[in-house]
């Protein structure tokens, strides 16, 4: 008696099995590595409790709430924290340096984050921006932090 291999057709079942979100799942631009008090990830609809290994996705929105902070480790090492009611999105990221295609969006929408460049801005330090509600941060150095308040 002679078995056929069983692996292709349970990957396909298993595929199969998954929602069509998860099949074309992007790849995360990064991962939660701290978390202090109450902070959350927002990716494709999905609103999650932030904890270390959380990933982040293009698109992804991070929040801290009061007396809460949240450090973010992208795939180029690029550091970033945040300190408490900060609300910050990913807009762009792209990292295949062997391609030359290097990109680095944020939009921080207020509070704080600290920020500490990775391989994308020692590359190509024209292709990181972090905006902010009342002008654009072109990255040009190693470290910065920025603090956007609340309008009264």
């Amino acid at each position: 008696m002679k078995f056929k291999p069983l692996l292709p057709a349970m990957l396909t079942c298993v595929l199969l099995t998954l929602p069509a979100s998860a099949q074309t799942a992007a790849p995360p631009v990064g991962y939660v590595k701290t978390v202090t008090g109450e902070a959350w990830v927002t990716s494709a609809g999905q609103n999650m409790r932030a904890v270390p290994g959380t990933p982040v996705l293009l698109g992804s929105q991070l929040k801290t709430l009061a007396k809460s902070s949240l450090g973010v480790t992208f795939k180029d090492n690029t550091l970033m924290s945040f300190g408490p009611d900060t609300e910050l999105t990913v807009d762009d990221y792209l990292y295949a340096p062997a391609q030359d295609q290097l990109k680095l969006g944020v939009r921080l929408s207020k509070g704080s984050l600290n920020y500490i460049s990775g391989v994308i801005a020692r590359l190509k330090p024209d292709a990181v921006r972090v905006a902010t509600p009342t002008g654009i941060i072109g990255v040009r150095g190693t470290q910065f932090v920025v603090q956007v308040e609340d309008k009264p």
